[in-house]
């Protein structure tokens, strides 16, 4: 988190002053699969856990994200639609697919921050030749299958519900975020207990009343008449709106929404009944006085017709923050940088540089509070900021490093004799020099 450059595992090297050693025993951690990722993982989720009221539910956002790869050697690494390429233009990188949940961790007032709980890799087997079997393509097939990215995160969230469920928390609700490629029969078919999804869904998709009554005889009705799609609702005369108030974007709005339930969905076959919510698009302006502009509307599907709505809504909004963690990891982590050439090494690298980061957002809640931030140096004058913002990933970093290397900035002298460890007592922690963190870092 500290070291500068490129955060490769040569670059973790230079900063701890380990240059001139071995460095086989760093790049064997990774390789031979030494790092357990689910049981550090584990640990953050019950630290963010005992942070919450007991009857609160936890709310968490499950997202994929694409690092990218040059290297045509890396396992698992294929081309895949860019998400940054413009929607006129579908260009195609080279990367790895993973999947991330993150859980909310409130600040009060309505704020959370999302701190990533779970980090599984999801990456697609290579497509065979032409020239390849009937059976080398089944087998590229079931092993495609078993690969979806929807029936990871089904998998992923039901290890998450065991969890909470060995470590006594039965009665805790997990509450799931998702975007519309998640909302899907796939998902929605092996949601486990407890577990509501709040997601997006199309806007023409077909809704269905419960039906009214069953045959005697027969197979039983699972639909009822056809009703409204979510666009209809939106726009529908005769159903009036109803004002919810929710922050977002660092300040409270008021939403004007319409609610439909309880129906059921063709997407999963009517397997239980659930809400839907159209969401009117807000207005704003890009400057004072200039032209009122709006949003896009949003429709959501809520698997629990009975939550309310000031609730659905402000845990759906707090969803945003997972792309806030995936901007983070990618830019100032350097997350998926490290050039490692096992499926192991693809898995742990940058699931440990992901609990880096998440015991670096605990820590500071800790340390200043749920809704605290560290004392900020004098900025520029140029610089303009709410003083009420909370507290960004740099921040915490520099505080770190000011933590660590204040005393070598304004040291007075140095001794750096060599002392004999005793037998018996255990290793030092590796330490970070700051002149080798400097002066060695390459970009």
């Amino acid at each position: 988190m500290v070291s500068f450059g490129r955060h490769t595992i040569s670059s973790l090297l230079r900063a701890q002053n380990r240059h001139q050693h071995d460095w086989s025993a760093d790049y064997r951690f990774y390789s031979l699969d030494r790092f357990d990722e689910h049981a550090v993982f584990n640990q953050i989720r019950r630290h963010v856990q005992e942070s919450l009221p007991p009857q609160s539910p936890l709310v968490v956002a499950m997202d994929d994200s694409l690092l990218r790869k040059t290297g045509r050697k890396i396992p698992g690494a294929n081309y895949q639609r860019d998400p940054m390429s413009p929607p006129f233009h579908v260009n195609f990188v080279r990367g790895l697919r993973v999947l991330q949940i993150s859980a909310a961790l409130p600040q009060g007032a309505g704020q959370a921050r999302l701190v990533p709980v779970d980090f599984e890799q999801a990456t697609l087997p290579s497509k065979p030749s032409r020239k390849a079997s009937e059976q080398a393509w089944k087998d590229y097939r079931k092993l495609r299958a078993q690969k979806n990215i929807n029936l990871i995160g089904a998998q992923r969230l039901a290890a998450l519900r065991q969890q909470m469920d060995q470590q006594g928390n039965t009665q805790r609700r997990l509450m799931v975020s998702v975007d519309g490629r998640f909302t899907n029969k796939t998902l929605l078919g092996q949601l486990p207990q407890r577990t509501v999804i709040i997601g997006r869904v199309r806007k023409d998709a077909v809704l269905h009343e419960l039906p009214a009554a069953q045959p005697a005889l027969g197979r039983r009705r699972k639909y009822g008449p056809r009703t409204l799609t979510p666009e209809e609702l939106l726009a529908d005369a005769q159903r009036p709106f109803e004002q919810v108030r929710a922050f977002a974007t660092d300040q409270f709005h008021d939403f004007s929404l319409k609610r439909l339930r309880p129906v059921v969905m063709r997407i999963d076959r009517a397997l239980r009944p659930v809400q839907i919510v159209a969401i009117k698009p807000l207005g704003y302006r890009l400057k004072k006085g200039g032209k009122l502009l709006y949003r896009q509307p949003a429709f959501l599907v809520c698997t629990d017709p009975s939550l309310p709505l000031e609730e659905l809504l402000q845990d759906y909004l707090w969803r945003w923050d997972i792309e806030v963690n995936f901007r983070d990891e990618k830019t100032v982590l350097g997350v998926g940088q490290a050039q490692v050439r096992t499926p192991a090494s693809n898995q742990n690298a940058p699931a440990l540089a992901v609990a880096a980061y998440s015991l670096l957002l605990l820590a500071s809640a800790k340390a200043y509070g749920q809704d605290g931030s560290p004392d900020r140096l004098a900025q520029a004058k140029w610089y303009q900021r709410q003083p009420t913002q909370r507290a960004t990933t740099n921040e915490l970093i520099n505080q770190l490093r000011r933590e660590l290397w204040s005393e070598a900035l304004n040291s007075d002298h140095s001794a750096d004799f060599t002392s004999t460890t005793p037998p018996d007592q255990k290793s030092e922690k590796c330490p970070v020099p700051f002149h080798s963190a400097a002066f060695l870092s390459l970009n």
